[in-house]
């Protein structure tokens, strides 16, 4: 069998067994150039492998859920000593208690944690959270997020409305990132009705205020920049200030974005990479707040927060604290924002040096780095992201975003570089013969669209 029959053979077994092809919308066919591998078969470092047994330099790292590297042994080895103490028990296991502790110890603002197995759970029992708390209804987030859960609280505000019960989505109020005037007109137009705001501490957009050059370089002691002015807002509305650190969590700082930014969130949701790819999401949060899902308080009227069979999955919870464990003695957060900040400046000499510096650009900071494309008249072009996303596959290096780990050092940003390097000369002929000359189907299209 070829390379391209197996490819296709994989696509038509995936769509056939799978909606979409994958559990993600973000892993889907639509995501990617033609020439992708249709799937991996398996990962280590910063390395994965498809059908063929061909090797890729890897930048998507399971969706910014790997930070330490594919198939850490340490990690692995602390999962599979769980697995042996029998994976999930009939009360709470020791792990478990270990877990909380721990996340307890480096998150300032936490002092309870429950955990569950997905970012959605997480976030919308933070919404629970805060109606129950301070019985209220509206919950506000950034029309600039991507992405904070698949229930309808949120799914409902996007494209995406079909299946969702539009009385859920209405629940939800949009403002914009780094304009603190929108967030106070949703006070002003629901005055004592808004139980929280909800929001990522920063993705390649940044809080005003800050400039987030380095892992040092934080807004500690910056006393007015947009978070703190959102907190603030919270704190004179008696709303809750929910951070979602799904991403920045365990990657800007190992106490979270929240410390490097100086803020104290009511509620902070977890996942991603605090377990290495593990399946481990956690809300925590001030303990007044986090206690109305307690049930020591008599006669305090309940609410149904969290409660999830595989929640507390011993596997995962024990590649938890391997991986904390391996942060706090390997210094894994600065070696995250070193490599990135190489990245940055390898990538904006390589487009220079093929006069792209126009057309190839990193945006965001050095440990959230996302990168633009852009066609001939200055416009963001989705195709001409797949035709350089194309090219690097060509090249071994899949790159559909940039989610960098430990594992990436000096010989993989060699390898990239020397990939780019390919990769670019094709973009320019490109801006020259025109992008149908060179890209091979069709391009990736954005998850959040009405119509496939």
């Amino acid at each position: 069998m070829t390379k391209k029959d197996d490819f296709k053979s994989l696509h038509e077994r995936l769509h056939r067994a799978i909606p979409g092809g994958a559990h993600t919308y973000s892993r889907g066919d639509d995501q990617f150039p033609t020439n992708a591998p249709p799937l991996f078969v398996k990962g280590k470092g910063a390395y994965a492998w498809d059908s063929q047994g061909n090797k890729f330099l890897d930048y998507g790292m399971a969706l910014r859920a790997v930070t330490l590297g594919y198939a850490d042994d340490e990690v692995n080895a602390a999962a599979f000593e769980q697995m042996n103490n029998g994976v999930n028990l009939s009360r709470a296991s020791m792990i478990e208690l270990e877990a909380a502790e721990k996340i307890i110890d480096l998150i300032p603002s936490a002092d309870m944690v429950k955990f569950a197995k997905n970012g959605s759970n997480v976030t919308t029992a933070a919404t629970k959270i805060a109606r129950a708390y301070t019985g209220k209804r509206y919950i506000c987030i950034p029309r600039q997020h991507p992405f904070f859960s698949f229930d309808d609280w949120f799914i409902g505000t996007t494209a995406l409305t079909r299946g969702t019960v539009k009385e859920y989505a209405d629940t939800t109020l949009r403002f914009d990132y780094n304009d603190i005037d929108s967030l106070k007109a949703l006070f002003e137009q629901y005055p004592n009705d808004i139980a929280a705001v909800m929001l990522e501490p920063a993705t390649t957009l940044i809080p005003a205020g800050t400039t987030c050059e380095s892992a040092d370089d934080c807004g500690a002691g910056q006393t007015d920049h947009f978070l703190k002015q959102v907190q603030n807002l919270c704190r004179a509305n008696d709303s809750l200030f929910i951070l979602d650190e799904m991403i920045t969590g365990f990657r800007w700082h190992l106490n979270g974005a929240q410390t490097y930014f100086d803020v104290q969130p009511d509620i902070t949701t977890f996942g991603k990479g605090m377990a290495n790819g593990h399946s481990v999401a956690a809300i925590t949060g001030r303990r007044d707040v986090m206690e109305v899902g307690g049930i020591l308080d008599t006669g305090m009227e309940r609410t149904f927060l969290l409660s999830t069979t595989h929640g507390a999955e011993m596997t995962g919870l024990g590649a938890f604290v391997k991986t904390m464990e391996i942060y706090q003695r390997d210094n894994v957060v600065a070696g995250l924002w070193d490599y990135g900040a190489k990245f940055k400046r390898a990538v904006a000499d390589l487009a220079a040096s093929h006069g792209l510096e126009k057309h190839i650009v990193i945006d965001g900071p050095a440990i959230s780095m996302n990168y633009l494309t852009y066609d001939n008249d200055g416009v963001l072009s989705a195709g001409f992201r797949t035709l350089l996303s194309q090219e690097m596959i060509k090249r071994h290096v899949v790159m559909p975003w940039l989610a960098i780990s430990f594992a990436h050092g000096e010989q993989e940003l060699q390898l990239t570089c020397e990939a780019l390097d390919g990769a670019m000369v094709v973009y320019k002929r490109a801006l020259t013969d025109g992008l149908d000359k060179h890209l091979v189907g069709p391009a990736v299209k954005p998850v959040f669209r009405k119509h496939n």
